[in-house]
Parts: C-alpha cells; structure tokens; sequence
C-alpha cells in the first residue's frame, strides 16, 4: 500500500515545471553556516586587498608615464630656450667684431674662443667652407657684407640628454608597474572568484539547516510560495507538518548531541519515506514540513503514515531509541490559496493531530479553524476589555454547616462581551495564560475583591490564584500592596491554590506560603482529591483549609464510598489541624450528609449562584432579617 501510494504521487508530479525546486536536492550532512561566514568575511577582505592593491598600482603606473612625458616635454624646451639664447648671443658677437675680418677672410682664434664662451657654444669653430656634417652653422659676413666663413659648433641637449638617461629607469619601472598590475589583477580574479564562492556558499547556507541540510524554516516557505503558483488548475499542493514526540525526554536521555543526531537521522528517514519530487524542511527544533504536488484525486495520506512509520522504527546510537510523531497537513487550493493561510491551517491540524496523540494524522477541516477563531477573537478582544473596565467580579456564598450563615464569599471573574454576551472563564483563561495576560488578570481580581469585600466586614474573601502567579515571586508583593490599598484585614483573605502547583517546586512553594502566611491570610488548598492527592504535602505544606472537590459531593447518595471518602477525607483534615470546605452542594440530601460528615464550610448552587456584589448585598439583608433563623436553610437561587 505504502508503495503503492508513493509510486502514483510520484507519477502525477509536475515534473519540468518545477525543475528548479526538484533540484534543491538534500545533501543529508552538516553545513557549518558560521564557518561560511568567516570564510565569505574573508573573501571579501582578500577581494578588496586585491583590488585596492591593483588600483594604486596602476595608479603609480599612471603616474610614472605621465611624470616621465612631461619630464621630457620640459627638457626639450629648455634645451630649445637655450638653443634660442645661444644663436642670438653668438649673432650679437659676430656683429660686434664685424670690422675685424680682414680681406683674407682670416680671424683670431683667441676671437673664436671669446665667442664661444660668451655664446656658450661646444666646439665653436670658424671655417671657410660649409661644414658637411651635422655641426651647427652660422654664416660670418665682413664690413662688406659678404660671405667671410661660417662658425659651426657642436648643438648640446642637456635637458634631453639627461632624460634619455633617465628613460631606461623610467621604462624599467613602467614595466615592472605593468607587471605588478598585472599581478593584481589575477590575484583580482582569483580574490573574485573566490568572493563568488563564498557568497554562494553563505546563500545556501543562509537557506539550509545547518544540522540537517534541509531548507531551512524561510527557504520552506520560499518555495511554498513556488509550490503554490506552479500548481496546475487539475493539481493539488499538500503543505504537510510533522512534529517529533517527547524530544525533552530524549534530550535528557541522550544529551544535546546526541538529539542532534537523532534530528538527522529523522530527516534521513522523512526523505526516505517520500517521493523524489517532494521537498522536505525543518521549520522548528523537532519540527518538519513535508511539500508536494499532485493530481486531485491522490491521497497523500499513505505517505504521512508512511513517514510516520519511517520515523517509528528503532534508531541504533549507543543505544536503541524509539521516537514517535504526529502529523497534520492542509492543501490549496482545497482548504487556502495563500501561503499564509495554508501554514496557519496545517499548525492548525499539526496541534489537533498532538492532541490525539502520538502517530495521529489529522488533515485541515472547518471545525478545527472554528476553535482558532474564538481564540483570536479573544486575543484580540480581552486586552481591550481590561482596558474598557468590561471584566467584573461575581461572588459565590459560602455557609457554615452549622446554622447555614454566610461566613465568606469566593470571588470569581466574569466578562459580559458587548456583543458575544457572557464568555466563560474557562474559555478566555487559558487564551489569557497563553498571552501572558495572566498576572495583569490576577491583580484586578485581588484588587477588586479587596476594594469589594470592605462593605461585608464580618466576611472573609476567597480568591483563586493561578499556577502561574503562585510560581511568581512577586505575589508576595502583590497581596502585601493589595492588602494596603484596601486597608482589609489579612485575616479577612483566603487564597486558594491547587495541588498541581505544590508538586512543581515543593522547596519554593513551601517558603511562598509561608511569605504569605507572614503577611496574615490565609492558604486554602482547591480541588483536593481531583489531582495528586498526595497526602504527604498535607503535613509538609502549612495550609489552613482543604476545599473537597465537588466530583465527591456527586458521588453521594449514587455510591457506597462517597459518604465515606468525604468522612476519611474531613477526618485527615481535623487531624492536621485544617478547616474543611466542601463545594458544588446542589441538594438538601448532600447538605445533610455532608454535614454529618463533619464538614465546616459549603458552598453550592443549594445556597445561591455566583452573583454581583449587590446581590450579596441583598442576601446579606435577608439574613440579617432573619433575626438568627437559618439564613439559607433552603435552596436559594440568586439572580444578578
């Protein structure tokens, strides 16, 4: 069947569509993403080293040639500047010794020799003839304005010279600049290629789990989001989560590493147990997605129940380890279009899978969102209604057993919607634990209760505490400022808290109550019998009352034990020294028994409903009037 029904999913899979998805293959070992990033920081420094390094080589290239051309330029000029001088002084010479050139057209060496240091010529000499090298000429005329010789010398470049001698340094250290740049610009590429790498590397790190190698929890919904616009209008994409059972325990067990391990050994297994064309992602420590594409009519239940069992089978470590799952799915374009409301409905399924149990499979359907809906709708709407003042306090008598005369009440918290009406607490106190709410909630109702309970001075107040404010070191502080604020006396205040919240930290909570026990209340244990019921607390805890759970006042008169449970039960308290209230009284049967089992306090819809304070008020007034009759000797119902 297993086979079967892989075999068919893989079959109807969109094949080239989705390429590029069928490709994100799993490479099952670890990606070290930490050491990417070191090595991509890396990268780009040596990218960046190359490229600076390269840069001022050509720029000292560039600089070198243009210093070298100029250079040049400058000495050609001045040697054509001092070619310029040199002709006009020696033109100026022969003009001025014009009259001493005879008819034999013969000068004075000691002439010639004045001439070329005042002309500042090399190699000055006077000829007859024209010179037919390369000498300079300068023609020589007598008094008579003719031809008497020539002066030719040798034309210097000084300036040039210099630079010629210069320009195999000069070209030397171009072409090692050349060379050099040259260089750099492969240690460029190589830095650049390298970079690439690196930044490949750290994108496909930045999209896996670096435990697993599966896409990570952003790279899953990136593909989601391809999943979902590929689907053919005929195709069906399934968005699956599966959740590991009982990894604390595991965690205990084998240690940090050794849950790591196992991680990778369920990944393996989830791959192993779907078809090639789906893909597989880890979006939480113990938790995967499983996503795939096909026909309609497939069902993709077999192969949920195929990974489940995959993941089911033995697992050999040191030692062997068992570990179970469960699994919900929802599918688009069936149950949602987005991809946001496709996760949010297979969470949905995911948790009311958890709650069947382990090995569970639960696909998305309208009822489940019903419940997630009212839960939104609370979130949104409580925060709202503490501030709007919309939460109020509703009082339940308790009797004495003995005379029926009212001797406290317990405060209980309402909200009356403006359009939904009346919301129990069992509905919004957990969405309120789940927000965080629950301290802010605590304290109206201490508060409240106390500011309430000074128009009943002969009557004590019973408030519940939560397990979460009673784990809370503040609520010391809390009921000491509560208690000021109101100017109630402690001993007027009962706290009531369960037996689950004592198991916890037996250590801390016995120096809670005894803080509180510092302040002057009182400490009531609710709901004995309904948990633990752990008798050895009783003696270690420094409580005052035990509050009998009303699942044994049902049992009375239906079961031959009930009487005798409460008996063995108000007997226990005596001996302790604790005071025994009994709730959920609803008949005269159960009032008579229970006080003939010798309990102290009732309370129960016998004697009057949860209700406003002024109805309290009310019934407060009814027995006064009384005048010592017993107050609520029959049943009373009460009405806000």
């Amino acid at each position: 069947m297993r086979g079967e029904a892989v075999t068919k999913m893989a079959r109807f899979a969109p094949g080239g569509r989705l390429s590029a998805l069928a490709g994100y293959v799993w490479r099952g070992g670890r990606h070290k993403q930490d050491a990417a990033g070191v090595t991509r920081a890396r990268a780009r420094r040596k990218f960046s080293a190359s490229r600076l390094i390269m840069l001022l080589a050509l720029l000292a290239m560039g600089a070198t040639l243009v210093s070298a051309g100029v250079g040049y330029g400058v000495a050609q000029q001045s040697d054509e500047r001092m070619w310029s001088e040199q002709r006009g002084a020696l033109r100026n010479a022969i003009g001025e010794f014009r009259a001493l050139f005879g008819n034999n057209r013969e000068i004075d060496p000691r002439f010639v020799r004045m001439v070329e240091q005042s002309a500042r010529l090399q190699g000055l000499k006077f000829e007859t003839e024209p010179s037919a090298g390369e000498r300079e000429m300068q023609p020589v005329l007598d008094a008579q304005g003719r031809i008497a010789g020539f002066f030719t010398w040798e034309r210097t470049r000084p300036m040039s010279a210099a630079m010629d001698g210069l320009m195999p340094y000069i070209a030397a250290l171009a072409l090692a600049l050349v060379g050099f740049a040259g260089f750099s610009l492969a240690q460029l590429r190589r830095a650049g290629r390298d970079l690439t790498a690196s930044e490949e590397q750290a994108r496909r790190a930045a999209d896996e789990d670096k435990l697993t190698g599966l896409p990570n929890h952003a790279k899953t919904l990136e593909l989601l989001d391809l999943y979902l616009a590929e689907h053919a209008a005929h195709e069906s994409t399934t968005f699956a989560l599966v959740e590991l059972d009982g990894m604390e325990d595991v965690t205990a067990h084998l240690g940090v590493l050794g849950s790591d391990e196992l991680i990778v050994a369920v990944a393996t297994r989830i791959r192993e147990a779907v078809p090639a064309e789906a893909v597989v992602g880890r979006v939480g420590s113990d938790e995967f997605a499983v996503m795939l594409i096909a026909e309609d009519d497939v069902d993709v239940e077999p192969m949920i129940r195929a990974v489940l069992e995959n993941i089911a089978r033995p697992h050999w470590f040191d030692t062997v380890v068992r570990v179970s799952a469960h699994a919900g799915f929802a599918q688009a374009p069936r149950h949602a279009t987005t991809r946001g409301e496709l996760t949010r409905r297979a969470e949905l399924a995911l948790r009311a899978a958890a709650k069947k149990g382990p090995g569970s499979i639960v696909a998305f359907e309208a009822a489940i969102d019903t419940v997630s809906t009212d839960q939104k709708f609370i979130q949104r709407e409580l925060p709202r209604a503490l501030s709007a003042n919309e939460l109020e306090l509703h009082y339940q008598p308790i009797v004495a057993a003995h005379g029926g005369r009212i001797v406290g009440v317990e405060a209980l918290l309402r909200w009356t919607h403006p359009t939904r009406g009346a919301i129990g607490p069992a509905v919004f106190i957990p969405v309120a634990e789940q927000m965080g709410l629950m301290d802010t909630l605590g304290a109206f109702v201490l508060r409240r209760a106390l500011q309430e309970a000074k128009r009943w001075p002969d009557l004590y107040v019973a408030v519940n505490l939560s397990p979460l404010q009673v784990r809370d070191r503040t609520i010391v502080d809390l009921v000491r400022s509560a208690l000021e604020e109101s100017g109630v006396p402690p001993s007027r205040l009962m706290l009531e808290i369960t037996e689950g919240v004592l198991i916890d930290n037996p250590e801390e909570m016995v120096k809670r109550i005894e803080d509180l026990h510092d302040l002057g209340v009182r400490v009531a244990l609710d709901d004995f019998g309904s948990g633990y019921s752990n008798l050895s607390y009783l003696q270690r805890f420094p409580l005052d009352k035990l509050k009998i759970d009303r699942s044994f006042v049902v049992a009375l008169g239906t079961s031959a034990n009930g009487g005798v449970i409460i008996q063995a039960i108000v007997a226990l308290g005596r001996a302790l020294g604790l005071s025994v209230l009994v709730e959920g009284v609803e008949t005269e049967q159960q009032r008579v028994l229970l006080r003939l089992a010798g309990c102290d306090e009732m309370q129960g819809f016998l004697f009057a409903k949860p209700a406003p304070a002024a109805t309290i008020d009310r019934l407060l007034a009814q027995q006064k009037q009384s005048s010592g009759a017993k107050a609520l000797a029959a049943p009373a119902t009460l009405t806000a």
